[in-house]
């Protein structure tokens, strides 16, 4: 494996950017080692400066479900293209793409199209509060809901990576009315409602705790927590910006059988370009302006780039056999454990349609604390090896790997024999 190139596009790269990355884990803290620099995608795989070829389990993060340069998703962004970068004004592809995602989700009668998912959920924040009246929010332990000061505490993602409980620069004043809960934990929610009665807005969850890992919640939990939404009038906002159509043509709300108040996207709804979106019943989203008094704005909210490369996403997604894309997911679990098991490694893997992450423990991992219990610097060894055998897997024990929707039985098959090796590399 070379990584010459890498090695010196990073070393420059520290000269002009922070850290030489503009997304903490991008700069591999946990894994040890120069970050791999990407040149172009194609299908399932990527391929970096110095000409290594992966089988691409990043997904950047979740976006790239149809894999790289899909040839109908190039074809909606280059009409796009040909008619202007962005107007400043709306544009009919900002309808067609609130259809769809309306359609996937028929508890939204209203759509508001942002940046990220971090600009979706801190406007939520925002609109909670004036819908119900109230200040403070709950939020879960591991939890990650993008860089918003209210919700940046006890999170997971990069803060999970680098080990720090919430971030320099945000004030107490930001967090007095954020409270934490713990994930999987009913009796914790019950608590911080008796303690706070009447004073609370909306609770955040996501709808599978992707950012320490892949936790998924339990059935009964999400139901209860509906359940104690309802009774208490506190608005459920789900965030589903990974799990967002990665299991069905919709949400992962439809598997637990709930439905959000608000509900949060962003990724696979802009197929690769910086989208966010929230929405949720007419009563609420109309408190939003220009309709109501809640006031957010943005100069790019719904580009019409970004809304054709998402529309063109949503489109095919349409089309794919989310059946066998579950089945994906369970027959790369089962070979994580085999591959392991031979090995002499014990590893818990946990599993959410196309979502899946091995953790280095094992410990059944059901939320923060169980997460945390992974042997981190063995996960680093095994993320080189990886690298070695050509597999482009996340460089953090707490990031969720994404199954690209479009990957061949071939191409599992030698992801297969790929992973049985790196496991091997890393014998104990």
């Amino acid at each position: 494996m070379q990584k010459e190139q890498s090695a010196q596009l990073y070393e420059r790269a520290c000269k002009s950017l922070v850290g030489g990355v503009n997304s903490p884990v991008r700069a591999y803290n946990s894994v040890g080692g120069n970050p791999i620099f990407m040149e172009r995608g194609e299908g399932v795989f990527v391929y970096d400066v110095d000409g290594n070829q992966y089988v691409d389990l990043v997904g950047s993060y979740g976006p790239m479900i149809l894999g790289h340069a899909h040839p109908r998703v190039l074809d909606e962004v280059q009409a796009a293209l040909n008619k202007s970068f962005t107007f400043g004004a709306s544009t009919e592809m900002e309808i067609k793409t609130a259809e769809i995602v309306k359609e996937a989700f028929p508890q939204m009668d209203k759509v508001r199209f942002v940046n990220s998912g971090t600009e979706a959920v801190l406007s939520t924040i925002r609109l909670a509060r004036a819908f119900t009246g109230k200040k403070k929010i709950v939020k879960f332990a591991g939890c990650y809901h993008g860089h918003s000061d209210a919700l940046l505490v006890a999170a997971g993602s990069g803060l999970a990576t680098m080990g720090i409980p919430s971030s320099q620069g945000v004030p107490e004043e930001a967090v007095q009315n954020t409270l934490i809960a713990e994930f999987n934990d009913i009796e914790s929610v019950r608590n911080i409602i008796a303690s706070n009665e009447n004073e609370i807005a909306a609770i955040f969850i996501e709808a599978v705790a992707g950012n320490m890992g892949v936790v998924v919640p339990e059935t009964t939990f999400m139901q209860e927590l509906r359940s104690l939404c309802n009774q208490h009038n506190i608005l459920l906002v789900i965030d589903e910006v990974m799990t967002g159509f990665r299991k069905k043509f919709g949400g992962a709300q439809d598997f637990f059988h709930v439905q959000a108040d608000i509900s949060c996207l962003g990724k696979i709804i802009g197929g690769g370009m910086p989208v966010g979106a929230y929405g949720g019943k007419a009563e609420v989203m109309d408190k939003v302006a220009p309709l109501g008094d809640v006031y957010q704005a943005g100069t790019l909210s719904g580009n019409p780039i970004a809304m054709a490369c998402g529309y063109a996403t949503l489109n095919e997604l349409k089309k794919q056999d989310y059946k066998r894309a579950n089945e994906l997911g369970k027959r790369l679990k089962k070979t994580l454990l085999t591959a392991a098991k031979e090995y002499g490694h014990r590893i818990t893997v946990n599993q959410f349609g196309l979502m899946v992450n091995p953790f280095f423990t094992e410990e059944a991992v059901v939320d923060f604390n169980s997460a945390k219990s992974s042997d981190t610097e063995l996960f680093a060894k095994f993320f080189w090896a990886m690298a070695e055998e050509g597999v482009s897997i996340p460089p953090s024990q707490f990031e969720a790997w994404f199954i690209p929707i479009i990957i061949s039985d071939a191409e599992m098959s030698e992801l297969n024999q790929k992973i049985h090796s790196a496991f091997k590399a890393i014998k104990q």
